[in-house]
């Protein structure tokens, strides 16, 4: 299966240059392909939001990979919102809702690529290591910060990531953190995830996520157990 058959056609509707999502999409995406069970991302929540790492996908997949991206997400997609996406990306790009609202502002420098098979290992990659940000990488930081989210209104938004390629002439992409941090203003939290590009064992570029925590309060070990147990609970109750 190709990228563009395998994110294109599957996860969001194209109509000329618009594309959309509906609830299911969106929701599909996060659980079967990304393995991210963020209640955000239910098709009944009452603040639905369509993945990020959806959205990361299809623009590479359809508007071309560069060595250097960056994509700023300035607010959540929902379902039955069009978005205009390029068919390429020269320097930068806001890809807006119907209504004219920036949804996503990417920035692109250095060569660029459409080979489907560095961009489906890459994809593949990142959404892999992104959709298990939670519990696998956010909870032990939280925990070495003495903080925790809103057990009642878990909210962790994705605001910004960014790659950086030495080389586009790779086949195979592994992924592999190299650090985190989290800075805390009040009841905010700002968390950066960064991370090693590698083909072949050696290291082909960098990469760093930047995530907002909100409600946060003074870290409690057996709600944030629960917190975990009703996650896996809800994943393994997803795959039956």
């Amino acid at each position: 299966m190709s990228i563009k058959e395998m994110f294109i056609e599957n996860y969001c509707a194209i109509s000329a240059d618009k594309i959309s999502f509906t609830r299911q999409q969106g929701s599909d995406f996060a659980k079967q392909v990304a393995d991210d069970f963020n209640p955000l991302h239910n098709i009944d929540a009452k603040r639905f939001c369509v993945p990020g790492d959806l959205l990361f996908s299809i623009i590479i997949a359809k508007s071309g990979l560069h060595k250097k991206m960056t994509f700023d997400f300035s607010g959540m997609v929902n379902d039955n919102v069009s978005l205009t996406f390029p068919q390429k990306i020269d320097k930068q790009y806001d890809i807006k809702d119907d209504k004219d609202k920036t949804c996503l502002s990417v920035s692109a420098s250095g060569e660029s690529t459409h080979n489907p098979e560095l961009i489906n290992a890459l994809t593949k990659a990142y959404v892999d290591f992104s959709g298990h940000t939670f519990p696998d990488i956010l909870v032990k930081l939280m925990s070495e910060n003495n903080v925790m989210i809103n057990p009642s209104r878990p909210m962790v938004m994705y605001q910004s990531m960014s790659i950086d390629l030495h080389t586009l002439d790779a086949k195979s992409v592994t992924l592999k953190l190299s650090q985190t941090s989290l800075t805390i203003e009040g009841k905010r939290g700002d968390a950066w995830l960064e991370f090693d590009l590698l083909s072949n064992g050696e290291v082909i570029g960098h990469g760093k996520k930047h995530m907002l925590l909100s409600g946060l309060r003074p870290y409690e070990q057996e709600v944030i157990d629960a917190m975990v147990n009703q996650y896996h609970e809800s994943k393994a109750s997803y795959q039956g």
